[in-house]
């Protein structure tokens, strides 16, 4: 009995962890020849849709603002943007480009994802929300070149 309960509260605390760390875990598999990087990135949403979408969000956000050092090691790269308190100071900017539907999308694609991957791709389910880990592809070199027109940095 004793065995049991340490046993379950080890999985219980694996997956506590687990959903509290996915969302911001942004891992990268592999850089283009296009200027582009292939990543792996976890949204959480109320389905499958929104989950997605986060988890584009997530990676182009890390992509800009936090760099990647997780992953293979041929990719890591610094962020797009230095300065720590840009996304405040461009809060309305960051706000409209982020916005559901927005400019975002241009930069991002789920194009590199496989079948395979769709098929055994981690999700977490619960009563409010579903937390997914989707293969995502950030034009990182359109990004850069679109912040420094728009003199974001």
């Amino acid at each position: 009995m004793k065995k049991l309960l340490i046993f379950n509260l080890f999985i219980f605390s694996f997956f506590i962890s687990f959903s509290q760390d996915a969302d911001f875990q942004v891992r990268c598999q592999s850089t283009e020849g296009d200027g582009s990087v292939t990543l792996e990135s976890f949204g959480k949403g109320k389905n499958y849709q929104d989950a997605s979408e986060q988890a584009k969000k997530n990676a182009l956000k890390a992509v800009i603002f936090k760099g990647i050092r997780n992953g293979s090691d041929v990719c890591g790269f610094d962020p797009l943007i230095f300065n720590s308190s840009a996304e405040r100071i461009h809060e309305e900017y960051f706000a409209d480009f982020f916005k559901d539907g927005g400019e975002y999308l241009q930069y991002v694609s789920t194009k590199d994802e496989q079948i395979k991957n769709k098929v055994k791709r981690n999700k977490i389910k619960n009563s409010e929300n579903q937390q997914r880990l989707v293969i995502v592809r950030v034009e990182k070199l359109k990004i850069k070149t679109k912040l420094k027109q728009d003199n974001i940095n």
